[in-house]
């Protein structure tokens, strides 16, 4: 055949070169992005290291919580396997605490940092996970960024309670990879070990009840196990619908079971709000606008607060947000076979907010930043796969990966500052009050805050001020009643501790409060009944049996003081207050059938140990013990330090009531109280 002639004039045709896919240099180095996410999520979140505990919750769950404090012993193991206090049943959670205790004792910087462990570790198990499951690397590690860097889950890192979320979250991750493990190679050994990781999830905290959810969702896209499409890494092998639901069975009895203990858990600590005080129709707007105020979020994370009051929305705000999130819906499932992970991301970002989105209303918040903590990822998901393959060639490359890192330092910057907040429990309840309206708990707790620094009168004022936006604010209320108390004005202490217990009778801190300032006022009869109405509110409480056996003591009730002591000793081997007068009653107590030195000198010796070296009275109490058992030399030495320490100080009457007894020892008698 001739060959035809090209015109010299013609124009050359281009010669059709195949695209080359950009040089990845992380393809076979993916751990120096590993190295890349703990650096960077390790110098965003380091200030923890200097924060302190806040007041909302940390005291219920660490500093104030004496189970806790006394580290792993038997009985804190036992105790926290036993309680659902203060509203959910994770004794993981607890024991983790107590391990910190343990290692830290109370220094809040050492627990801040554990938080921040889990953090990266999740991290990097997500970001593995999603790699091993789509064979996508960029992509993965876009979503793993995106969840390290977020400022929505500053509040998750930065609190110290949320450890049930870090915590939750780190099993939550286990359980998916132990599940995709399963799915390559299936056996019954991977099956159960991805359901025993499942279970010590919900010991953790039980908001991961949606996970059998998800894992449904996985086996759609990315691991291809349904009929309907190809898996995005392997060619897993295909199960109908029916085997995909049956497989999950267990999952979900858990997730039940965990949800019964749950709810139990929080109508016990009274949390769960009943139908009467928010209608169902409420709840519903408020779960609506909801999901959409955390999608706005995390395109666009302004105004992070720790606490966003519950407010009921127009009709047309939940209208609006039902069409917008009817419209997302519509889009994806339109997408749903070409393009699956936007089905899967939006359905991840629903249901994985379930649990928490307040058709079941525990407390007083419309939302919360803690709980986007696992949800967002959903999102993450639409915006990382979003970006056409077409997109990814070189040409295009640089453009992506600028736009991906200007995301990522916005996340760096607003999350920086957000952190800032977390310092105090005055700068994250300032910080709140300044983003927020009608927000009475962050005036009821910056006024706490503002109490234990001192500034009695502005703490006055937020009290007050939290008062006038819920009127029914027992904790409120209380703590105005204990500031007025500090302030010497009884009289309105009296009304609000009254009118906390017309709102709530079963109160015990408004119990207490009533005690304390009739007890002020000497009327100890009347007291002690309010005294004996917290100890049988909250017979675990110790403070409780310690105050009940301060007025007994007052009244010349040693018998039912010194059972008081013990009993407060019970609940708390460590309580030094309890310790010390229990062993100044057994040494020097009027009736002398109630003395015995040798229990009052163990007791004294304790308390010796727990306190400062230079307390007074507990050298006083400690002398009058060896006096009671005839050690008198010792007794003498220990009071002759009491009586200098407390002229040192100038407290001059002190040191003349111990010098009395001093004068005693000096001629081997015992002292004991006048009668």
């Amino acid at each position: 055949m001739a060959k035809r002639k090209r015109s010299k004039d013609a124009p050359r045709q281009p010669v059709a070169v195949p695209a080359r896919a950009p040089k990845n240099y992380f393809a076979n180095k993916p751990w120096l992005l590993v190295l890349g996410l703990i650096v960077v999520t390790a110098a965003v979140f380091w200030p923890v290291r200097h924060f302190e505990f806040v007041n909302y919750d940390d005291d219920l769950y660490i500093y104030a919580n004496p189970p806790v404090q006394a580290g792993l012993t038997a009985s804190s193991l036992a105790w926290a396997f036993t309680t659902a206090q203060p509203a959910y049943w994770h004794p993981l959670s607890r024991i983790s605490h107590m391990l910190d205790c343990q290692l830290f004792g109370l220094d809040a910087g050492a627990h801040h940092l554990v938080n921040v462990l889990f953090h990266i570790a999740n991290t990097l198990l997500l970001f593995h996970i999603l790699r091993r499951m789509t064979a996508a690397l960029w992509p993965s590690a876009f979503v793993a960024a995106l969840f390290a860097l977020h400022p929505l889950h500053v509040e998750s890192v930065a609190w110290i309670t949320e450890r049930k979320d870090v915590l939750s979250a780190c099993f939550w991750m286990l359980t998916l990879l132990a599940y995709v493990r399963y799915v390559e190679q299936p056996s019954r050994q991977r099956y159960l070990l991805a359901l025993g990781v499942y279970a010590l999830g919900l010991m953790a905290k039980p908001t991961v009840v949606s996970l059998p959810f998800v894992l449904l969702l996985l086996d759609y896209w990315p691991l291809g196990r349904t009929r309907w499409i190809k898996s995005a890494a392997a060619d897993h092998a295909k199960a109908p619908l029916g085997q995909l639901l049956k497989e999950k069975l267990p999952f979900v009895c858990l997730s039940v079971a965990s949800g019964l203990l749950t709810y139990w858990g929080q109508k016990v600590g009274g949390v769960v709000n009943s139908l009467e005080k928010i209608p169902l129709q409420f709840r519903v707007g408020n779960a609506v606008v909801a999901y959409v105020r955390y999608i706005g979020k995390t395109l666009w994370p302004a105004d992070l607060a720790v606490f966003y009051p519950y407010r009921s929305w127009s009709p047309w705000a939940v209208l609006g947000a039902c069409a917008v999130l009817a419209l997302v819906s519509y889009a994806v499932f339109r997408r749903a076979k070409r393009e699956p992970h936007f089905v899967v991301g939006w359905l991840w970002f629903l249901g994985t907010l379930v649990p928490m989105i307040g058709l079941v209303q525990t407390g007083a918040q419309s939302m919360a930043d803690r709980y986007s903590y696992l949800s967002a990822i959903g999102l993450f998901i639409m915006l990382a796969w979003a970006v056409p393959p077409r997109l990814l060639e070189r040409r295009t490359q640089g453009i992506l990966i600028a736009a991906g890192v200007a995301a990522l330092a916005a996340c760096v910057a607003v999350s920086s500052v957000q952190i800032r907040h977390w310092k105090t429990s005055e700068t994250l309840f300032r910080h709140a009050l300044s983003v927020t309206t009608d927000n009475a708990v962050a005036h009821s707790n910056l006024g706490a805050a503002l109490y234990q620094s001192g500034k009695i009168e502005e703490a006055i004022r937020h009290y007050k001020a939290a008062l006038l936006i819920l009127p029914d604010y027992v904790e409120a209320r209380n703590s105005l009643a204990s500031a007025l108390i500090d302030e010497g004005r009884d009289e309105e202490a009296i009304a609000h501790a009254k009118r906390a217990l017309q709102i709530k009778p079963d109160d015990a801190r408004a119990q207490r409060q009533l005690a304390v300032v009739l007890a002020k006022r000497s009327r100890l009869p009347e007291a002690i009944q309010h005294f004996r109405e917290v100890v049988r509110l909250e017979p675990d409480n110790p403070s409780g049996h310690y105050d009940l056996a301060v007025a007994l003591e007052m009244q010349r009730q040693y018998a039912e003081a010194i059972a008081g002591y013990r009993r407060a000793l019970d609940h708390n081997a460590h309580y030094g207050d309890a310790a010390n007068n229990l062993a100044w009653l057994l040494a020097t107590c009027p009736e002398a059938e109630r003395r015995d030195g040798t229990e009052a000198l163990r007791w004294a010796t304790i308390a010796f140990q727990i306190s400062s070296a230079e307390n007074i009275n507990v050298l006083d109490t400690l002398a009058a013990a060896h006096a009671e058992s005839g050690n008198f030399g010792e007794a003498t030495n220990l009071a002759q330090r009491a009586v200098q320490l407390a002229s040192n100080r100038g407290e001059t009457n002190l040191a003349a009531e111990i010098r009395a007894r001093l004068a005693l020892y000096l001629t081997r008698k015992p002292y004991h109280a006048p009668p």
